[in-house]
């Protein structure tokens, strides 16, 4: 068995909705049943028992290797904790090749587990062990590296829960929602608006305090101190027990609490220095340690904190018992868990050492053993809710001191003995202001209801009902995508909106270009959708993209299908039919959202039935208002756009509205009957977003498409008195539609030039000129920049084929390289003639056209 081109599909895709890894198995012919292998299954059980059953996808295929794989890499991953359910296999074309599919939650998870999943397999294969202990430890232990924490993670949750679009934008807690410019970003518990000032202040414990305290918020007295005589002094001046803390510390680093002797203030200043040159010391208050947690102008939860500790049994030492706390599955090394293991350390012997202990001590039945001071959970320490309990009046005061410090998220640590009466009453108070505070106690406290406080922060980030979506138009097709996108972008620019668009010509934002090249992937949506000056999108969706990595979106408001044709990439990425395309092609459509629009061509039988996969509403467009399954849709009073006449119609129940073909520039007043339907599916889109019909008609009659606007697509000049006409197509069927096209312009004689992309099929090839043969007088055939894998003159020479049995053609030239091929063509030309020139390099060749046009 051997894996080769393992992909991360990060969005929708092919399989299924779901994140997964695919890759390409190749099975000897023994492996291709495991029935040919009697020993095998027996002993893979024998290294993995929790595999489960094998099954292959469909009843008629045999149980291959590959199946086992595929079920291999799924059960790893579900044994080491990761929440994933889908996988798939299916055997390709070629005899022994398999396409496997598994789900996974954090992609280097997912890879990972592949590995080690073929590991498995080839180890039950030749009868060798496999640890699968060991295995499954280097998953946990990488999905425990690279998932978020849970602070993170439960607002993470809590924004999925509301729909709201979520991207991870690094290996860290950097998180944002929504997209384009209703998007938001949080980094841990902090967000966008987090100011950066008051995450300053809360750091500067003294300041912290003065503002405290001229917000009447109680607070305890102390001060700054330069070295470690100096925090003596304070803490006499003080009088009583100390805390002696940095003064820009946090997680409770460095800090040491109750100090009365000057060895314990001596002892704590060192702690605190190894943390921070700023040192303060202030007066130890008295009572327990509870945690408030405020997010906007509301206490949300509030736990009480206990420091870390362990129960005597007049039996194990204190080492002993603490490996026993440390043994909860709660507790790990970080922060990934709901509790931290508890730190046996120099601090911890020293405080074991007040209560004359030591690690090897045995503590009688019953004893509270203390290891630290403080009641950090990120020292050990435990909660305890007690949300419910909260006097008003402290939680007022607690929303007082997260607004006079200014931070939207904030966590209030305050001493005192009771949360049931007010601060003031009991003599308590505030003794830090957090920013960034961790979720973990109030999410899952050691004791007590944890608290949706990820909930909570999203709520105040967005109004109810608000999804921090912004409208995305995904196109797919096999001819009319580019200017259907053009198009409809424009037409959405024409309401007031700041478009984002991609397609195979680049990436633009409101009319300017940010990237070049073939950019109708999802990598270069993805880009639009993290653009914060983009108020709606426009994609063109490519096969090759779905197939490499899936959508870049996980739902879109309108999907548009403009054709299904043959020509297009067939025999690449094990996609060999029409059929098999069209199920690429109808993932957009698969991923409409529920209140979302696919417009779909009712004249092309293929897309019709990509209708049924359509979780939304379906609007039908087509010049002939007269179609079976235009005609059913109408009478049902559902939308559809056609033709009738002159005029476009869009037509929903007793409802119509129309626009003369004649104020589309695009369609040269309806006889360009591609560019018609273009503009049919634009309009569909438009109306599917609720674009207003005036704004329609403006824009419709407001595009131009020339080579600035849409390069490559039917770009029209006048050379010299002949028409020449540069375009795009590249396949039989665009072919077919500019021909269509060009014959309703009168010429005396046509002229054609055209190369062939070396990565179609042989068939294509030659179909292109078999078409081009029947409607042009002369030919001249060029070799492009690009062969993409063919030898020197392989296409060329398929292209001469195409012509063996030519109605029209009666000139054929060869020409190596586009420009010179170009150039020879408009030598031939003459008042009166015209010229279809099939670009390949679109920029450069307009721009030598141009070049041309200009000099002559």
């Amino acid at each position: 068995m051997e894996v080769s081109r393992i992909r991360a599909l990060r969005g929708p895709n092919l399989w299924s909705r779901h994140t997964s890894i695919e890759a390409i198995v190749t099975c000897a012919e023994a492996e291709r049943t495991i029935d040919n292998l009697p020993d095998f299954e027996p002993r893979l059980r024998a290294r993995f028992p929790e595999i489960g059953f094998l099954q292959p996808t469909s009843h008629a295929e045999a149980i291959s290797i590959a199946h086992a794989l595929e079920f291999a890499a799924l059960g790893l991953q579900a044994q080491a904790g990761c929440p994933i359910t889908f996988s798939r296999t299916t055997a390709t074309l070629e005899p022994g090749v398999y396409q496997v599919v598994v789900e996974y939650s954090e992609e280097a998870v997912g890879r990972l587990a592949f590995e080690l999943a073929e590991a498995l397999c080839q180890a039950a294969a030749t009868n060798a062990p496999f640890d699968l202990d060991r295995a499954l430890a280097r998953l946990r232990e990488l999905d425990e590296d690279v998932r978020l924490g849970p602070s993170t993670g439960s607002i993470v949750q809590a924004a999925v829960t509301r729909g709201i679009p979520v991207r991870r934008l690094t290996s860290g807690s950097l998180v944002q929602f929504g997209w384009g410019s209703r998007q938001r970003r949080i980094q841990a518990a902090e967000t966008d608006r987090s100011s950066a000032i008051a995450e300053a202040i809360a750091q500067d414990k003294e300041l912290t305090k003065k503002l405290l305290n001229a917000a009447g918020v109680p607070v305890p007295n102390g001060r700054p101190v330069a070295d470690a005589e100096d925090a003596w002094k304070a803490a006499c001046e003080i009088g009583g027990p100390v805390v002696v803390k940095p003064r820009d510390g946090r997680q409770g680093k460095g800090v040491a609490v109750n100090l009365a002797t000057r060895e314990q203030v001596l002892a704590g200043y060192a702690a605190a220095a190894e943390v921070s040159s700023a040192i303060m010391v202030e007066r130890y208050m008295t009572g327990h340690d509870y945690r408030l947690l405020v997010i906007g102008d509301r206490l949300v939860a509030a736990a009480r904190r206990d420091p870390p500790l362990v129960i005597g049994d007049g039996t194990r030492t204190v080492r002993q018992l603490v490996d026993q706390v440390n043994s909860d599955p709660r507790r790990s090394d970080g922060h990934a868990t709901s509790l931290t293991k508890i730190r046996f350390d120099d601090i911890a012997v020293a405080r074991l050492a007040e209560q004359n202990y030591t690690a090897d001590s045995v503590p009688p039945k019953g004893a509270r053993v203390i290891l630290r001071n403080n009641a950090n959970l990120s020292t050990g320490g435990t909660a305890t809710d007690v949300t419910d309990d909260v006097h008003p009046e402290m939680a007022a005061s607690a929303v007082a001191a997260a607004q006079m410090i200014g931070l939207d998220i904030c966590g209030i640590d305050v001493v005192c003995d009771s949360v049931l009466k007010p601060l003031q009453e009991q003599g308590g108070g505030i003794v830090e202001v957090n920013a960034a505070p961790g979720l973990r106690m109030h999410l899952s406290p050691s004791y007590g209801k944890g608290r949706e406080v990820g909930k909570a922060i999203v709520g105040m980030m967005f109004a109810r009902g608000d999804d921090a979506r912004i409208p995305v138009v995904a196109v797919a097709g096999t001819n009319g995508k580019t200017t259907t996108v053009r198009l409809t972008a424009h037409l959405l620019a024409a309401a007031g909106n700041r478009v984002g668009m991609t397609n195979s010509d680049g990436v633009y934002v409101e009319h300017q270009r940010i990237d070049t090249g073939d950019c109708s992937g999802p990598k270069s949506a993805r880009n639009i959708l993290l653009h914060p000056d983009v108020d709606a999108a426009v994609f063109e969706t490519a096969r090759g993209g779905i197939l490499r990595e899936g959508l870049a979106f996980d739902r879109c408001d309108v999907a548009v299908v403009t054709n299904i044709g043959m020509g297009d990439h067939l025999g690449l990425s094990y996609i060999s039919t029409v059929e098999d395309l069209a199920v690429v092609k109808r993932v957009i459509v698969e991923n409409v959202a529920a209140d979302g629009v696919a417009v779909l061509n009712a004249a092309d039988p293929i897309v019709v039935r990509m209708a049924d996969a359509c979780p939304g509403a379906v609007t039908f467009f087509a010049r002939d208002r007269n179609l079976p399954v235009m005609a059913t849709h109408r009478a049902q009073g559902k939308r559809v756009v056609s033709v009738d006449g002159d005029f476009i119609v869009a037509s929903e129940g007793a409802q119509e509205y129309r626009i003369a073909l004649a104020a589309i520039p695009l369609t040269r007043g309806g006889s360009i009957a591609f560019q018609v339907e273009n503009a049919m599916a634009a309009t569909a889109a438009a109306w599917a977003l609720g674009l207003d019909w005036d704004v329609i008609r403006l824009g419709l009659a407001s595009f131009v498409n020339d080579a600035q606007t849409a390069p490559g697509r039917f770009n029209v000049f006048d050379y010299r008195g002949a028409t020449l006409i540069a375009d795009y197509g590249h396949n039989p069927d665009a072919i077919l539609a500019l021909v269509g096209a060009v014959d309703n312009i009168p010429a005396k004689r046509r002229i054609v030039v055209i190369s062939g992309a070396g990565d179609r099929r042989d068939v294509d090839i030659r179909q292109q000129t078999e078409i081009l043969g029947d409607a042009f007088d002369e030919l001249v055939l060029y070799q492009d920049q690009c062969q993409r894998g063919r030898a020197d003159g392989e296409v060329l020479a398929l292209l001469r084929q195409g012509l063996a049995n030519a109605k029209r053609a009666t000139a054929v030239e060869e020409i190596r390289g586009e420009f010179p091929a170009i150039d020879a063509a408009l030598a031939r030309l003459e008042a009166g003639d015209l010229c279809l020139i099939l670009v390949d390099q679109v920029e450069e060749a307009l721009a030598h056209i141009a070049k041309r046009i200009a000099g002559d």
